[in-house]
């Protein structure tokens, strides 16, 4: 997503994916999320550089609020 709007916060495994979408759509930013495992997997390739893992993007509006969000969630874990 170059000379995009949208920046990546986060790459990670699909479970902590799925567990930050839930967070920003709760705080009201829609998230975009890219699979390249799958984009590959659907267009007929093989598998990404990182199987498993997904990458989170928001819009440069919403990007210190999501940050927060990420920064706030990784804290919690990790208490």
């Amino acid at each position: 997503m170059k000379n995009s709007e949208y920046t990546k916060i986060y790459t990670g495994d699909a479970i902590m994916v799925r567990r930050f979408i839930l967070e920003l759509e709760d705080a009201g930013i829609n998230p975009i999320v890219k699979d390249q495992t799958e984009s590959a997997r659907l267009a007929g390739f093989g598998g990404g550089i990182l199987p498993g893992f997904q990458e989170i993007f928001v819009h440069q509006d919403e990007l210190e609020k999501a940050t927060q969000i990420i920064n706030d969630v990784n804290s919690e874990l990790e208490a």
